[in-house]
């Protein structure tokens, strides 16, 4: 395909503002062509941003323009990403879709299907792939530094007293709503991509402070054993006040800890751009440790990067390397959410239950 990729962007809240346009305007092999956005705040901003691109109230309205298009980002709530995808691929489109991919798994089989049956490419944007932390613990498994794996503990635990904002405390989980839907294809996805497929699946959902129009879950854990061995303990909840250990990874020679979420995003929320050298970078106040038999040193920090996902697509497109993220791999963790909902919900039917 020659440059530019002509891209829509759907949605301009924080996943499209945030996370996607800067990383397709900073690579002269895409154009950002049309954003949609029905916010007269974030259209205005849209335009100030990016003043090459039409700026349009809906997504059909962007579909609309198909025949001008190469890409669409699907950056919308979680309810609306199959009828939005299924439509950019019918009109013979290639399509992201921001996380959680879909609601049902089922759903996600059914977009593979027709991409490939148009002959387009579909992928999912699974960022955190490229966390500053987790590039640090994929290198010190890869130099063996830690020994064989045995224990990988993966947090995201964060203090929201008032509950999840937006639709992802608003809305029902049937509609993608709650915190295990909101991280949990994260801390999945990341698990699975270090330590590869799953035979045994545990966890639960609870909602404590989400709020009371939805069902929406605010503290999950998912518990991964793995066909290679390791066993995966997934954290995630917005009722911490002191957050635990981001990773606590266990080893036969070794242990690493670290605190803290990667920075990529409040530094791009704070203003910076691909470009920017200090994009990704940690200082060395919020490195973690290894810890050994012998004591504990600081473990230099990995880059964060981001701007991975869109050079892999864009070499993907132009000559057929591989795809950033498999849509299989966004199916598989949805079918362990799935298992797990459903296992919450029948635990809190038989709760409320009579005794007999």
């Amino acid at each position: 395909m020659p440059a530019p990729i002509r891209t829509a962007v759907l949605g301009f809240g924080t996943s499209g503002r945030i996370f996607h346009a800067p990383f397709l305007a900073a690579d002269p092999r895409f154009d950002i062509a049309v954003i949609a956005t029905s916010n007269a705040d974030r259209a205005a901003a849209a335009r100030s941003e990016y003043p090459q691109a039409e700026v349009v109230e809906t997504p059909e309205a962007a579909l609309a323009r198909a025949a001008d298009l190469d890409l669409v980002v699907v950056g919308t709530p979680p309810g609306t990403h199959v009828d939005l995808a299924a439509a950019a691929i019918d009109a013979g489109l290639h399509v992201v879709v921001d996380k959680p991919f879909v609601i049902r798994s089922s759903d996600g089989e059914e977009l593979v299907r027709l991409a490939e049956a148009a002959g387009v490419t579909l992928t999912v944007f699974q960022n955190r792939r490229w966390d500053a932390d987790l590039l640090t613990v994929k290198r010190l498994l890869d130099a063996g530094e830690l020994g064989d794996p045995l224990v990988f503990e993966s947090r995201f635990e964060w203090w929201k007293p008032g509950g999840m904002r937006d639709w992802k405390g608003r809305t029902d989980v049937a509609d993608g709503g709650g915190i295990l839907y909101d991280l949990g294809p994260h801390l999945i996805d990341q698990a699975v991509h270090l330590f590869g497929p799953v035979e045994s699946v545990h966890g639960e959902a609870t909602r404590h402070l989400a709020s009371p129009d939805a069902d929406a879950d605010d503290d999950a854990v998912v518990l991964l054993r793995h066909a290679s061995g390791v066993s995966s303990r997934l954290t995630m909840n917005s009722v911490s006040v002191a957050p635990g250990p981001r990773f606590h990874v266990l080893g036969t020679n070794a242990t690493y800890t670290k605190y803290g979420l990667d920075r990529q995003e409040p530094q791009l929320i704070a203003g910076l751009r691909p470009a920017d050298d200090g994009l990704g970078r940690e200082p060395e106040e919020y490195w973690g440790t290894l810890t050994t038999p012998d004591g504990s040193t600081a473990v230099q920090a990995e880059r964060g990067a981001y701007s991975e996902f869109y050079r892999l697509l864009g070499d993907h497109l132009e000559s057929g390397g591989p795809v950033p993220v498999d849509p299989r791999d966004a199916i598989a963790a949805l079918e362990i959410i799935e298992r797990i909902h459903g296992r919450s919900r029948s635990q809190r039917k038989e709760a409320t239950c009579p005794t007999r």
